[in-house]
């Protein structure tokens, strides 16, 4: 039986925050003993097991804090609804060497706290059959470092032009589908693939940039991007619910960073009737949290500060961090988007994310238990893996260990280049962030072990 006991920790979820200690075995919590404080823990009750023992109290003296409030915290793994991963999986076909392959990427997920994670289809060639997605799940299974779930396109080659097709009994079955990159332009196209999805009960995860005539006519004015993103990522929000009403389906709005939009979802939730099979929900990404069009600038607007949708201005920022807060916006995902260095030079659009999120969040957010529901819980909700054997999102005994060591007082100089992952543009190189993740466990077995465990 493969045993392993956590000793002394926090233990936070999105419904609890208590000191206690958890024990796994064979890959599930088995139990779970909370103390009113962590020198009130009894050994005799859960720790003379055979077994590994990690215990809370051994990470104290380096941080150089002794207060029960500075006891790790131990957490469910994170669940990213929102990542680029470039590999296809395949071997061989002549497909140029990507900017980060499953493995760097599974690495960085681990090293982020990420146990599960949803990868986007727009890689070269693009994942737009049920076969090239479970090739690659197999894959990244394979590893056994995370849960990867490929997104499969909306349209064949993502070119907008033929809708692709999802078998009833396919042998994979994805959590979501996904133009991600870029929108279905065409109206009646967008809603035969969101008409398929609410058939087959997948969310549609919507990228948002058609902003139709008025967007073009910004464009073409020669209005700066920073004018013109904003009108195409409000009027594409307004159109992916308009379609998703008629299309009675899961619509799931991308990386919403401009306070329109925050006010427009704001307003159909609290309209909403749940009798029409329509649902909505959507994420903001940790640059979008903790960095704003300054750190663009600095960075380099056209090129490593360029990122889709832009980094926008301060009001923005604090409006989608209030939206969070208010239950507006459901979770956080990271969009990690690794690029080579000439490719960014050359204006690629996105910065690597997975190894960040957790302490640019934790400075935005300062409630652990919040996080929790933020980047755990709901996306765990938003794509259905909150029941069932293998739920995951949250602490309790029965459920997967999918678990996650976090220190909320370590503090870290971003260094780019000590990246597990291939792409190490950042808003948040050199900078000093606060929060660090020290450990991550996947199906009870310890795949990233950041050190600082005496």
């Amino acid at each position: 039986m493969r045993r392993i006991i956590f000793k002394n920790f926090r233990i936070i979820d999105a419904a609890a925050d208590f000191f206690g200690s958890l024990i796994i075995e064979d890959g599930i919590i088995a139990k779970i003993i909370p103390h009113k404080a962590p020198s009130e823990a009894n050994d005799d009750n859960a720790h003379n097991a055979c077994g590994m023992i990690i215990n809370g109290a051994d990470f104290l003296p380096q941080r150089g804090v002794t207060e029960d409030a500075a006891y790790p915290a131990l957490m469910p793994a994170f669940i990213d609804l929102h990542a680029h991963f470039r590999d296809t999986g395949s071997v061989g076909g002549g497909a140029p060497f990507p900017a980060e392959t499953v493995e760097s990427a599974c690495l960085a997920a681990t090293a982020g706290g990420f146990g599960t994670v949803v990868c986007m289809a727009n890689t070269k060639p693009v994942i737009d059959t049920v076969e090239k997605a479970y090739a690659l799940k197999q894959r990244s299974d394979a590893l056994g470092l995370i849960d990867l779930y490929p997104v499969i396109s909306l349209t064949k080659n993502m070119d907008g032009r033929e809708l692709t097709c999802i078998p009833d009994n396919a042998p994979y079955r994805p959590l979501l589908l996904s133009e991600d990159g870029k929108d279905v332009y065409d109206d009646a196209l967008f809603l035969a693939a969101m008409e398929q999805a609410a058939r087959l009960g997948i969310p549609v995860s919507c990228h948002c940039d058609c902003g139709g005539h008025e967007a073009e006519a910004a464009k073409a004015a020669g209005r700066p991007r920073t004018e013109w993103s904003r009108i195409e990522e409000n009027n594409a929000v307004r159109r992916a619910i308009e379609l998703g009403k008629r299309a009675a389906c899961h619509v799931h709005i991308a990386h919403v960073s401009t306070k329109e939009a925050a006010a427009v979802i704001r307003n159909e939730k609290k309209s909403a009737n749940a009798t029409t099979g329509f649902t909505l929900t959507c994420e903001a990404t940790p640059h979008h949290i903790a960095a704003n069009e300054e750190d663009a600038r600095r960075m380099g607007e056209t090129a490593h500060g360029r990122v889709n949708p832009p980094l926008r201005g301060e009001a923005d920022r604090l409006a989608i961090i209030e939206a969070l807060r208010d239950g507006t916006i459901d979770a956080i995902a990271t969009d990690h988007a690794p690029h080579s260095e000439a490719d960014k030079s050359s204006g690629a659009p996105g910065f690597s994310g997975l190894e960040t999120a957790f302490a640019a969040c934790l400075a935005a957010m300062g409630d652990l238990r919040q996080l929790s529901a933020l980047m755990s819980a709901a996306p765990a909700r938003i794509i259905g893996i909150d029941r069932g054997a293998n739920a995951r999102g949250r602490i309790a005994p029965g459920l997967r260990a999918d678990l996650i060591i976090a220190d909320s007082y370590a503090k870290w100089n971003v260094d780019a280049s000590r990246f597990f992952s291939r792409g190490v543009c950042t808003p948040f190189a050199g900078k000093t962030l606060q929060g660090k993740i020290l450990m991550t466990v996947h199906k009870g077995r310890i795949v990233f072990d950041g050190g600082g465990n005496a």
